[in-house]
């Protein structure tokens, strides 16, 4: 099989470095693909240095009707038995001819409106919900398909909590985000006016950094917040802290809370769509009302004080994650639905060609 990947994202959110982790453990496994992503992309030398084939030149091109042309384009000298599109904005892009000749995949991570992927004829959601949003909208319950998310954390050990000016003996909780409006971060801080001793990272930029920054100064909470901006050792942050919070006021899925599952580190999260449907609470976490500092604050200090507790969510996550989330899962998924697909297009052809050979005769 020939898969033609598209990650037309610019940054270093959850989306482009989990579409980069699915096609490297692709290309471990054999599968034959083209990558379209940006040069300037945080992915691509990354990729490349896997040994995966990169291509730029379409996605250089500053209008999107020449991208799409160098696109289409592509696609018609590889070949592929399938084009996968990694969000809107890489289904936008692509011919609407394509979907005539070849399999072409949208994926799902957010509940997005189905006519900005109306060159696609297959679907992936990172959740049942997902696929539930999609055929409510009118797709075809058969052409789609749930593939979860993995974790992209190593087996790092703990960082120093002296290298982020944070006693060693203090409780840390530690939040993995976008400091965007969405995340609830602010939630978290007013959380942390009744929680005395406890230090809080937040590990993530955003266009909210500085007024969280003087809504941690206002609430007196300001010393023992640390700002870390973007990281790339997020196992040895999660590692180095006691309770890893999701607090999200919108959250389609989460990849925290299996970035926490795998970690070995208990997770609070709050009642968003996507830890509603996995967290279950003094079971794999603990689930509270959004927008809720009180409701948070209690549970975060219930984990603290409770190390039965605490201990049983840390094994009752892992097994969670191993048997449904872990990166051999997931890329066996992907591997089979591809074959899946490329079995019902070689029937489909061969159903057209009996068709027309005895129609004719």
């Amino acid at each position: 099989m020939k898969i033609l990947q598209i990650m037309a994202g610019k940054g270093n959110g959850g989306a482009e470095l989990y579409s980069k982790d699915v096609m490297i453990g692709l290309h471990e496994q054999g599968v034959d693909q083209v990558v379209v992503v940006r040069e300037e992309a945080p992915a691509t030398a990354e990729l490349r240095a896997q040994g995966l084939r990169v291509v730029s030149s379409p996605l250089d091109a500053v209008l999107r009707s020449v991208q799409r042309f160098r696109l289409g384009r592509l696609i018609e000298k590889e070949q592929p038995d399938i084009v996968q599109c990694w969000m809107r904005r890489a289904a936008s892009l692509i011919p609407p001819h394509t979907r005539r000749k070849r399999a072409v995949i949208g994926w799902f991570g957010d509940y997005e409106e189905l006519p900005h992927f109306s060159s696609c004829n297959r679907f992936v959601g990172v959740t049942q919900d997902l696929c539930d949003h999609m055929v409510a909208a009118g797709i075809n319950p058969q052409d789609t398909k749930y593939i979860p998310t993995f974790s992209s954390v190593d087996n790092a050990p703990p960082l120093a909590r002296a290298s982020l000016n944070t006693p060693e003996t203090a409780p840390v909780v530690i939040t993995l985000s976008r400091l965007h409006p969405t995340k609830g971060i602010d939630t978290l801080i007013q959380a942390l006016v009744k929680l005395d001793d406890v230090y809080l990272w937040i590990a993530g930029d955003g266009p909210l950094r500085d007024d969280l920054e003087l809504l941690a100064e206002k609430l007196g909470v300001a010393p023992r917040v640390r700002f870390l901006g973007w990281r790339t050792d997020r196992g040895s942050l999660l590692r180095a802290a006691d309770i890893c919070v999701l607090p999200s006021r919108y959250e389609p899925f989460g990849t925290v809370i299996i970035d926490a599952w795998i970690a070995g580190i208990p997770l609070v999260a709050c009642d968003s769509a996507g830890p509603k449907a996995h967290v279950r609470t003094r079971e794999n976490g603990m689930l509270v009302p959004k927008d809720n500092p009180d409701a948070l604050g209690e549970a975060i200090r219930e984990l603290l004080g409770n190390d039965g507790l605490r201990n049983a969510i840390i094994e009752n996550a892992y097994m969670e994650y191993s048997a449904s989330f872990s990166r051999s899962f997931v890329i066996d998924s992907y591997k089979r639905y591809y074959e899946s697909i490329i079995q019902d297009l070689n029937f489909q052809k061969y159903r057209r060609s009996w068709l027309k050979a005895h129609v004719s005769s």
